[in-house]
Parts: structure tokens; C-alpha cells; sequence
């Protein structure tokens, strides 16, 4: 099933559509956060972006929704339920894997001819194994096209516990990722090209998570001026907010443990994302140990989207944006993060961070500079003081975040972004454009 190039040159050509690729665009995840902000700067620098998922809230125009590319399709999540925590597979679950792989490859080349694809842009589909047959799928044809691709790593396999123990070595080692001339690997810190260059052999560029510093932030408005109440948290409650999904690795405990030793009523704690993603063993943990310490831990991820909005029943839907402007203190005590979108949009809002040092803010972050509330593994007294002097005097941190809010424009911006793109896109580009301008010439 061939793909009709308009322009091309080994494969390559000018490019002027772009297709993202993954399990889903939708929600407060991460990879989707940072899929719409290169789609942003893309869109900028000319291109036209178009979308490939099982899950998408993207423009239905320029959308293709195969929903056996969803990591929650029944067939899929049967699929990883007998492939990982297990020593081998039998071959109907390898049959299994073909056919979605053959399905799934088909509906890619669909996608290809019908948005008239010059490149693809892989979002973590080729990193974590959240859907094997998708992950053989998107390497089959690319190998089979040749067309150029940027893979955008953001986590992977060998960096979550869950999948140490597998069945799909093989398939690891083919499409997780993928060692194919037309791809170009990126990551979004440098452990993970480190890592990436031991394992593989493969030399990624690293391109970190970055925000839009040129626009100032949004603060209260007639729209999200209820947040609080919708909360159901006081005006003059001191409000931790800690913006992450409700996964074990977010180390939510210890958000927990801040707020309870703080000895504090008026301290509320707020969790904003999701709490499916990965079973609801840590959701009960976490509610249970927030009972046992006697702490107001509210969690309403179902008021939160990534636009402003009604439900269902008519109630509003507010945006990440909206709840930072009444959080009085962000908490980040995740264990590992990819990179940690939470701490720099802290940054961006000006609020005091507390901030557990996880590898990538050691490694990539905390070395240009920042300052926050640190903690090593575990809530101490010094933390429990630190924060405790912001509630009386909350303008203490106000000389820092400015510090942070420079720092961050620097090193974390669109425009560091777009200087990234742009030469990866020359990569792509440049030999036809010379090949071009010489016939011209003659």
C-alpha cells in the first residue's frame, strides 16, 4: 500500500502537513499537554498538523480516531494483561498482537492518504508499551515508507517497574523504540538521552517540556472566580495544589504528610487529574491515608479539562489554568517525573514550589538556578518550616519567583522550542530544497 508523495527525494520531501500519532490527545496527561504546544509553535512556523488516536478531543476535521489505538480498548488491555508480569507468551496471544498490528497499520496508511501526511510525529507511542500492536504498527510503515519521523519521547519501558517482568522482549527491542534511518529521536532530559545512546546506540536530541513565557499569566476572572467554591474550599483556606494524576509515582503521600503536620484546619489539599489511569489501588491508599492523618484531601479531576466548558449536567469545567491563580502553594513531591511540567508551570504562575529532587530536576532543572522548597525522598522539619512561614507571610517567596519566572523564559520557551523544531525540520527538508534551488540554477 504505497503512500503518494507529492515531492519527495529517498523518501523525503518538502514538508506541509503533519501528523501526530499516539494512544490519545485528550485530557490533562502530559503527552497531550505537550503535543498541543508543539502543535502551537508548528502551526506558527507554517505547517498544518493533523491527528492519529484512539482517544482525541483534537478537531474532528483533522482528526482520524482508530479506537483499537487507545492503551484502554478491551482487546489491547487484554493484550498487556498477558504480556507483561509474565514470562512467556503463547501463540494466540502473538496472534493477537498480528492482527491488531495489521489493523492498526492499516488504519495508519488510511490516515496517511486521506490528510495527505509529509511527516509523522510519534507522542510516546514508540517509548512505552501502553499498546504493542500500535507500537509495530507505526514501525512497519515507517520502515516500509520511509517517511520522515519524529519519535518524541517522553517516558521509557525500562524506566517503569510494571514492565520489567514481560513476555515482548522481542517486540521491545523492534518498535520501543525503533532503529530506522528516517526517525529522529527526542527526548525531553538528558538521563533519558544518556540511557537511550547506552541502550540502543541511538543519539536523540533533547528538546525539554516548555511553556509560552512571552503571554503573562491568567489570573482570576468572572469565570473562575468560584473555583474555591466549587472546591468546596474556603477564601481564606490556605490552598496546596498539587496538579498531577493520581498515580503511585506522584508520591501523593507526602503531600499528605506535609498537610497533616502542619497542624493547620484552614490547609486544604487539592488534587486535580485524573485517578483511573492505573488501577485504583493508590486512589484508595491515598484516601485512606488522608482519613488516618485527618487531612481535607479533595480530589475532583471531574471539574477539570483542557478547555473551559459545560458537563453533562451543566456544571462548568474549568482548566489547570484556572485553579493555579488560587492555589497558594504548589506541591511536586513526585518520585520521577519524564521532565515535570507541574514545577515549571509553578514557575509561570509565580507560586512557591515544594519540589522532592527526582532525577531530572537534579540533572536538568534545579542546575540553572531555581529555587524551591526541596525535599529528599521524605517531608522534613525544615520543610514543614519553610512552608509554615509562607502561610504567614506569603509575599516571602515573591524576590524568588521573579528569579524563577527569567530562568524559565530562558531556558523553558516557545522559542527554544522552535529553534528545536526547525532544525530537525531542515534535516528533512534541506537536501530537497538544494536540489531544488540547483535545478533552478541550471
Amino acid at each position: 500500500m504505497p503512500v503518494r508523495r507529492k515531492k519527495s527525494y529517498n523518501g523525503y520531501g518538502r514538508i506541509n502537513n503533519i501528523g501526530f500519532a499516539s494512544t490519545r490527545f485528550q485530557g490533562m496527561d502530559g503527552v497531550s499537554l505537550e503535543t498541543e504546544k508543539w502543535a502551537t509553535v508548528l502551526k506558527g512556523m507554517g505547517y498544518k498538523n493533523f491527528y492519529f488516536a484512539g482517544l482525541s478531543d483534537r478537531d474532528p476535521k483533522k482528526t482520524m480516531i482508530m479506537p483499537e489505538a487507545f492503551f484502554e480498548h478491551p482487546v489491547i488491555k487484554d493484550i498487556q494483561n498477558k504480556c507483561f508480569k509474565v514470562y512467556r507468551r503463547n501463540s494466540e496471544v502473538t496472534g493477537l498482537i498480528s492482527s491488531m498490528r495489521r489493523k492498526l497499520k492499516a488504519g495508519l496508511y488510511r490516515f496517511i492518504e486521506r490528510f495527505d501526511i509529509d511527516l509523522i510525529i510519534a507522542e510516546n507511542c514508540l517509548a512505552i508499551p501502553m499498546n504493542l500492536p500500535l507500537g509495530l504498527a507505526l514501525t512497519e510503515l515507517i520502515a516500509e515508507t520511509g517517511i520522515p519521523t519524529i519519535a518524541h519521547h517522553h517516558d521509557f519501558y525500562w524506566e517503569r517497574p510494571r514492565f520489567y517482568v514481560n513476555a515482548v522482549q522481542d517486540i521491545l527491542n523492534t518498535a520501543f523504540p525503533p532503529s530506522l534511518p528516517s526517525i529522529q529521536h527526542v527526548v525531553i532530559q538528558s538521563a533519558a538521552d544518556r540511557e537511550l545512546s547506552y541502550r540502543t546506540g541511538l543519539s536523540p536530541l533533547v528538546i525539554p517540556n516548555v511553556l509560552d513565557f512571552r503571554k503573562p499569566a491568567p489570573g482570576i476572572d468572572h469565570y473562575n472566580e468560584d473555583v474555591r467554591e466549587a472546591l468546596e474550599v474556603e477564601d481564606d483556606d490556605f490552598l496546596i495544589l498539587q496538579p498531577t494524576r493520581v498515580v503511585a509515582r506522584k508520591g501523593i503521600e507526602h503531600s499528605i504528610e506535609l498537610v497533616s503536620r502542619l497542624n493547620n484546619p484552614k490547609v486544604k489539599l487539592v488534587i486535580t487529574h485524573s485517578t483511573t489511569d492505573e488501577g485504583s489501588a493508590y486512589v484508595k491508599r491515598i484516601c485512606s491515608y488522608a482519613e488516618y492523618l485527618g487531612v481535607s484531601l479533595i480530589i475532583k479531576p471531574d471539574i477539570f479539562g483542557d478547555k473551559r466548558g459545560r458537563n453533562e449536567k451543566g456544571d462548568k469545567i474549568y482548566t489547570l489554568w484556572d485553579v493555579y491563580p488560587h492555589a497558594d502553594i504548589i506541591s511536586y513531591p513526585s518520585t520521577y517525573e519524564g521532565f515535570g511540567n507541574a514545577f515549571i508551570e509553578a514557575v509561570y504562575f509565580k507560586k512557591p514550589i515544594v519540589v522532592n529532587r527526582y532525577s531530572a530536576y537534579i540533572q536538568d532543572i534545579k542546575p540553572l538556578g531555581f529555587d524551591g522548597i526541596e525535599m529528599e525522598g521524605y517531608v522534613t522539619d525544615d520543610v514543614i518550616e519553610k512552608v509554615n512561614a509562607l502561610i504567614q507571610n506569603p509575599d516571602l517567596f515573591s524576590e524568588r519567583a521573579e528569579k524563577n519566572f527569567m530562568l524559565a523564559a530562558r531556558f523553558f520557551s516557545y522559542g527554544i522550542l522552535k529553534r528545536r523544531l526547525k532544525s530537525m525540520l531542515v534535516n528533512f527538508e534541506g537536501i530537497v530544497e538544494a536540489i531544488e534551488t540547483q535545478e533552478l540554477i541550471e
